[in-house]
């Protein structure tokens, strides 16, 4: 590092996001890619921890410290290659990952971290820009690998899951073939996140390189219906199923069933195919413009369905979330290297949003057939003889949206 105490002196500064008036017009992304001088000021103030707790809480273990050192040192092509050999898909994460990372920095105990999740974004995007990510297709040069070649592994489901295990044995020198039952490849990446948090050229870009590296993607085909999963098992050497996480779990208050209660990822599901310019059908079309929304959960999922209806118009969305509300600043001490429970800005609540923290629903009100209203029940959260936190109903204390 060519300032040793940079992380006293720089505050944290996340890269620039448009404001909520002008990203509520479209639906691209609207968080910026960090410029080159901010990303090497930022990658300064790492501390180059003895104990670097931002790699061990990293899902992949990305050598963080490592290529915060090479971008502060401007040696970009170097921090690209050390992060390729961690990571997959650096470009995915850098957009979508929450970042445990950050908050196991050791700097999160006295400061803001670093920004970990901006630094991966920039070094993947400059990476592309710059024409490093280039296909890897095996080299079949002894007979090891002649002999990988002409093993066949069959891959359902194109996920982010079923993408890196497709890429990782292709180039291992595995004939591979990805069967997808939507019309085009990605998963949850183009089908259930929208393209405000991810565009889906990102994807594109990534299934041409995997494809170039000899990665056949056979889309259109359900497996299991359209195609006999045994007979596919027969075919191959091996089989992976990378089946997704599409099955949602319900509740069953009362008026469950009436007309305008939708699981989440029907929702973002069917605007991603009309983003992506595939027939929606009419008649079953899920629009929030001109109405009242209400989002029960406040994950990942559900912050997705918020900023949706939004940009569909939505006349107002309320958010409903049956944990309490957090501390505005918690105990680091008590929590790290762990997530803070802490209330954060949120962007979509700069949009509109509107967050009840404390709320559980016990009912819905319908009207022709139709939801009409959202019966809410207040919540006390107390500690149990086993030391975990359960909730109770507050006597009283209830209200309809």
């Amino acid at each position: 590092m060519t300032d040793l105490w940079a992380f006293l002196r720089r505050p944290r500064v996340a890269p620039p996001k448009q404001t909520p008036v002008r990203r509520l017009r479209h639906w691209h992304e609207y968080e910026r890619v960090a410029d080159d001088a901010g990303c090497r000021a930022q990658a300064e103030r790492c501390m180059e921890c003895a104990i670097p707790w931002c790699h061990s809480h990293c899902p992949v273990h990305n050598l963080i410290p490592d290529w915060n050192a090479l971008v502060t040192d401007g040696d970009w092509r170097t921090a690209w290659e050390q992060l390729e050999s961690t990571n997959n898909f650096p470009e995915l994460t850098g957009r979508l990952c929450p970042a445990p990372c950050e908050d196991a920095c050791t700097l999160r105990l006295a400061d803001a971290p670093v920004t970990i999740r901006a630094i991966e974004l920039a070094i993947a995007e400059r990476a592309f820009a710059a024409g490093w990510v280039q296909p890897q297709p095996p080299a079949a040069t002894d007979d090891g690998g002649n002999e990988r070649r002409r093993r066949q592994v069959a891959v359902v489901g194109s996920g982010p899951a079923g993408l890196a295990c497709a890429q990782q044995l292709a180039r291992a020198g595995y004939r591979v073939t990805v069967y997808e039952r939507d019309a085009r490849p990605g998963g949850l990446l183009r089908y259930g996140i929208p393209d405000f948090r991810l565009e889906k050229g990102v994807i594109d870009r990534r299934v041409a390189q995997m494809q170039a590296e000899g990665v056949r993607f056979r889309t259109g085909v359900a497996v299991g219906t359209d195609l006999d999963a045994e007979a596919l098992r027969r075919s191959v050497d091996a089989l992976v199923l990378a089946n997704g996480c599409t099955e949602p779990r319900d509740v069953a208050p009362p008026g469950r069933a009436l007309g305008g209660i939708h699981f989440a990822l029907d929702y973002l599901t069917q605007q991603n195919r009309r983003l992506g310019g595939e027939a929606v059908p009419a008649a079953g079309r899920i629009d929030a413009h001109g109405r009242d929304v209400v989002v029960i959960g406040g994950g990942d999922t559900g912050g997705d369905c918020v900023g949706t209806a939004i940009r569909q118009g939505a006349r107002s969305v309320v958010q409903i979330q049956y944990h309490a509300a957090p501390p505005h600043r918690g105990d680091v001490l008590r929590h790290w290297p762990r997530p803070v429970p802490e209330l954060e800005p949120n962007d979509h609540d700069a949009e509109g949003n509107r967050r009840l923290w404390g709320w559980e629903t016990v009912g819905f009100k319908g009207q022709e057939g139709r939801v009409a209203g959202v019966r809410l029940q207040r919540l006390c959260w107390r500690t149990g003889d086993d030391g975990r936190p359960r909730r109770q109903p507050v006597a009283g204390q209830d209200r309809t949206l």
